[in-house]
């Protein structure tokens, strides 16, 4: 027999519990019981009037985005609909099942201005690494620096021939922020080199083509990674060129020493970090290990038998072969001989000329690489870190 719904008078009185419908497994119960935001009200303090109307709890505000970056829910107005709607999100938050969620708005008025002023999220940010390191996360032997580009919300359509400058009537919040950046060396002051296109929506971002396909606006930012377990040591925004990006991994690592006390021996990166420069700055100054093809060539009187370029042999995978004061061996004639010789592993020059153990390219199981293409013999010689870099400054 089919049966029927039965209506029937509603319950007057409900028993509900949020904590018995959120899954003992559910990601967010894992997140929380990790998250103290116990000392937010205190830090904020100083930022909020003794008189007026209650705020809105910063906690809140907080642990929304936690919710945000955790379930890639980048818009912030429909973060504001999930956290209202899903039973999961509100028990993460602490607002049970009558709890107002605040306006999306509130978001970027606290952005950009309390959480700003007070550093909170640089805050927030720190206990998390201090965290990490508690919990033995952080080797603090090896970091690795990288940059990825995040597009600016402006128009490519809109944007003007960078000679022209800003229109003289901008006077947004974007052109103040702009204008308060130029003399900053990982901003306006990266280059000397006028931008090829500006955008008066955001003329902070940069033009580029960088992920190749068509050109766009957009902002670097730069991460500091332990290799033990890719923790996120620290992370700084610059502008979308090499030069401020290799300014940002500087301030990375003084900040990561002053601030936690942790000193790499090694720092692994790309070609648009082996500047001569930065090498020195590296070896000589900090005492790091660098991990970096050359991208620097040679002068003339220092290598005559190698031309007018060179690069260095780097194998990423036999980074742990190496020894601690091993320099990676600088082979070069040509651009092209030096993609080929990238494929071979490089034997390690210690300082001062000692030889050291040759470094494979392949683990324990692989003790040696895919052989490179034939091409004729020629004599190659090694060049030791000290006779590719800059005379040791005194301090």
């Amino acid at each position: 027999m089919m049966g029927e719904r039965t209506v029937a008078q509603e319950a007057l009185f409900y028993s509900f519990s949020l904590e018995r419908h959120v899954p003992a497994d559910h990601m967010l119960r894992s997140i929380d019981r990790f998250v103290d935001l116990s000392g937010i009200r205190e830090h904020l303090k100083p930022f909020y009037s003794e008189m007026g109307r209650p705020s809105i709890d910063p906690e809140l505000m907080i642990r929304m985005l936690i919710i945000g970056y955790c379930m890639g829910i980048r818009s912030e107005r429909r973060l504001c609909d999930e956290v209202h709607l899903n039973l999961a999100y509100r028990w993460f938050c602490r607002l049970g099942l009558e709890g107002d969620v605040p306006d999306h708005s509130t978001f970027s008025k606290n952005r950009h201005g309390r959480f700003r002023d007070s550093d909170l999220l640089r805050r927030l940010f720190e206990t998390t690494v201090e965290r990490c390191m508690a919990e033995g996360l952080v080797g603090g032997e090896g970091f690795a620096v990288d940059a990825s580009l995040i597009r600016a919300d402006a128009n490519r359509q809109t944007g003007g021939p960078g000679s022209e400058g800003l229109p003289p009537d901008a006077d947004t919040r974007a052109v103040r922020e702009y204008l308060a950046v130029l003399d900053d060396a990982a901003f306006g002051a990266a280059t000397p080199v006028v931008p090829k296109f500006l955008a008066p929506a955001d003329p902070a971002s940069r033009w580029t083509c960088a992920h190749g396909g068509q050109a766009y606006y957009a902002y670097s930012t730069n991460y500091l990674i332990d290799l033990d377990h890719a923790v996120i040591m620290d992370v700084e925004p610059s502008t979308a060129i090499q030069q401020a990006e290799v300014t940002a991994c500087k301030r990375m690592i003084e900040r990561v020493q002053d601030r936690f006390g942790v000193w790499p021996e090694r720092l692994a990166a790309d070609t648009g970090y082996g500047s001569a420069e930065m090498l020195a700055w590296l070896v000589h100054e900090r005492d790091i290990h660098p991990h970096i093809p050359c991208s620097t060539s040679l002068p003339a009187a220092t290598a005559p038998s190698l031309g007018q370029t060179s690069a260095m042999t780097w194998a990423t995978t036999a980074m742990s072969a190496l020894p601690a004061t091993a320099c990676v061996r600088a082979t070069a004639t040509s651009r092209s001989s030096a993609a080929m010789s990238a494929r071979t592993a490089s034997s390690a020059i210690a300082p001062g000329s000692r030889t050291a153990p040759a470094a494979t390219c392949g683990n324990a199981a692989r003790p040696t690489c895919r052989p490179a293409r034939s091409r004729a013999p020629s004599t190659k010689a090694l060049v030791t870190w000290p006779a590719i870099l800059p005379p040791r400054t005194r301090m």
